[in-house]
């Protein structure tokens, strides 16, 4: 059974920095994209970064781009996001999650395209 466990979420003040972690395990944790994505209250999940298996691709959404990074330890079996520069508008739930098949040299970037999912972290900043 996979499972995902966040940590690192906690109220920053704007400008300030967090890393976020997850936690994989129950399968071959370095075969698999993983994703994170954020939830904030009355609106939508969606997507804030992905990676590929390798950790050779990654992609970000528009509105965090050149302030968050996501990186990986295949060794560690965790996934990463280091957030810097965080606006109020940052605010939300974080999760991550992981497709069930694999996806080649790529990751997914629609929510519907994961699978498994963790309890997610509360990252709040204030203004």
């Amino acid at each position: 059974q996979v499972q995902l466990v966040e940590s690192g979420g906690g109220l920053v003040q704007a400008g300030g920095s967090l890393r976020l972690s997850c936690a994989a395990s129950g399968r071959t944790f370095s075969a698999y994209a993983m994703g994170w994505f954020r939830q904030a209250p009355g609106k939508e999940r969606e997507f804030v970064a992905a990676i590929s298996w390798s950790g050779g691709n990654t992609y970000y959404a528009d509105s965090v781009k050149g302030r968050f990074t996501i990186s990986r330890d295949n060794a560690k079996n965790l996934v990463y996001l280091q957030m810097n520069s965080l606006k109020p508008e940052d605010t939300a739930v974080y999760y991550c999650a992981t497709p069930r098949r694999g996806s080649g040299t790529r990751a997914p970037i629609p929510p519907l395209e994961y699978d498994y999912w963790g309890q997610g972290t509360q990252v709040t900043v204030s203004s």
